[in-house]
């Protein structure tokens, strides 16, 4: 899957059972990687940190669980495998930046 992460700004996001998630508002990228780490549906930058914790518990959705993404964003609602969870294990570096909207 390859998309420009300009284009994903604004997507609706749905699972994999057609319930609607919210839009994507940030994305949470982890620079060592290279890779994206989380879609919130909220601002993060404005908040306090008890804040932007619970927003990325609540309102948000790990990359690792998008199936797909073109015109809408598609994610799974089961459990990733645990094969596939080690892969994506998180380092301490985590959250090491977000890219805001503009």
């Amino acid at each position: 899957m390859s998309v420009r992460l300009s284009k994903l700004f604004g997507m609706d996001i749905y699972t994999d059972n057609a319930e609607y998630k919210g839009k994507v508002f940030d994305l949470v990228i982890n620079l060592e990687k290279g890779k994206i780490e989380t879609i919130t549906t909220e601002p993060l930058k404005v908040r306090s940190k008890q804040e932007a914790k619970k927003i990325i518990k609540e309102k948000s959705v790990p990359y690792r669980n998008v199936k797909s993404a073109k015109d809408i964003i598609i994610v799974r609602t089961g459990k990733i495998s645990d094969s596939e969870e080690e892969e994506v294990k998180p380092q301490k570096s985590y959250y090491s930046s977000y890219v805001k909207r503009r």
